[in-house]
């Protein structure tokens, strides 16, 4: 059986996950072949893990690596045709573009950038190479709540959407947390707080399921409960094209904090929380209802049901699986690369909104996002030199 050969650039948190998944025969038609870390510990520990992995589980046939400190090396190696960038955030739309460039298909980990204007250089370049897959690493696309959740909006049973509402609050970070490397919580290292680092995946849940807003009113507090220069407290207002409303609001400095995502349409509302998703459907159409009732304080019966779904819910491993079957079958993925561009315009705005003090409509002003995040990096208390936010201050893109 042909195994897709890939190659990982960043083996920190979330490269590591992914490389231990894999040596554990969680995608076996996948098989990492090269890794590339700019730190030689990470490098070093990637020899041992692959030791122990070789020793746990010989019936894998777990191949060699080849170790890399310069991922373009990695990248022109000939060695794989397939990577999955997992770098601080800056730098995911300098290896995808560079990645595309080597004739490689690309596995992008959320966000796709941080901010707009590098993501469209990143899907121009993608857009050179139809014959290569681009995917975004957006696991919670898989879970059946979700899936179901989009599955009856567009269905259109419940009709139009009213109104949505997203309290996630249970992104709960102690201080430790955002002490434990120079790079978190800066706008020269993350380039943004939980808009960029916890809450991407929800933000690209809702507009999967929900559209995209036309405009954002957004209040982003920085550092209101912990000592960082970036947001961790978030409240935000949005309007949609059919004038429909939605508000969004998260935080790191909740305890337990909650998960609480509600759509009300004409027909009925949908709740997801505790790992259920709970349908209340009108027994009438609202829009109808109202015109026909004559009673003052008349109501529309409705039946409350806890939907089913299918229980599925892979996470990442699903996502890899469906970049390795479009590589390999031509399967669909579980998110076009293309997409991550959404939920990034979404927190691109709200930021905007915060520093302007006013509404911001999309599409915004995007070199003025620009501008006023590079202020921000200049200023930056915790200086962390990637290549692209060095070279954005320079004025000149590295590819």
């Amino acid at each position: 059986m042909r195994k897709v050969k890939l190659g990982i650039i960043g083996i920190g948190n979330m490269g590591s996950v992914h490389l231990q998944e894999l040596w554990n025969n969680t995608n076996p038609d996948i098989e990492v072949t090269a890794v590339a870390d700019i730190n030689p510990d990470r490098i070093e520990w990637a020899k041992g893990a692959l030791a122990k992995a070789k020793e746990a589980h010989p019936e894998y046939d777990i191949p060699d690596l080849a170790y890399f400190s310069d991922a373009s090396e990695m990248l022109k190696s000939g060695l794989i045709e397939a990577v999955l960038v997992a770098v601080p955030h800056y730098d995911h739309p300098h290896y995808a573009i560079e990645a595309f460039k080597c004739g490689l298909h690309v596995m992008c980990e959320k966000p796709a950038g941080v901010y707009t204007m590098q993501v469209k250089e990143m899907i121009a370049e993608a857009d050179k190479h139809p014959e290569l897959k681009f995917g975004m690493m957006f696991n919670q696309r898989t879970n059946c709540l979700y899936r179901k959740m989009k599955e009856i909006i567009e269905s259109g049973e419940i009709g139009e959407i009213k109104r949505t509402s997203w309290i996630i609050t249970n992104w709960y970070r102690p201080q430790a947390y955002y002490d434990s490397g120079a790079w978190r919580a800066t706008w020269s290292g993350e380039g943004g707080g939980v808009l960029l680092n916890q809450a991407p995946h929800n933000l690209d849940l809702w507009q999967w399921i929900c559209g995209m807003p036309c405009k954002i009113d957004a209040k982003l507090h920085m550092g209101k409960w912990h000592d960082i220069e970036v947001e961790d407290d978030v409240t935000a207002y949005v309007e949609y094209p059919n004038g429909a409303t939605g508000t969004f609001i998260t935080t790191t400095g909740d305890a337990p904090g909650a998960n609480r995502f509600e759509i009300v349409c004409d027909g009925g509302t949908l709740v997801c929380e505790d790992d259920k998703l709970i349908l209340k459907k009108l027994d009438k159409f609202e829009s109808v209802f109202t015109k026909e009732n004559t009673v003052p304080f008349g109501n529309i019966k409705c039946t409350t049901t806890v939907v089913e779904t299918d229980g599925l819910n892979p996470q990442h491993k699903g996502v890899r699986a469906a970049f390795a079957g479009a590589i390999l079958r031509n399967e669909p993925l579980v998110a076009d690369g293309r997409e991550g561009i959404n939920g990034l315009t979404i927190s691109n705005a709200m930021h905007l909104s915060t520093w302007t003090g006013k509404p911001v409509e999309l599409p915004f002003d995007e070199q003025q996002y620009k501008d006023m995040l590079m202020e921000r990096v200049k200023t930056s208390r915790r200086k962390v030199a990637t290549s692209s936010v060095v070279s954005d201050l320079s004025g000149t893109y590295n590819s």
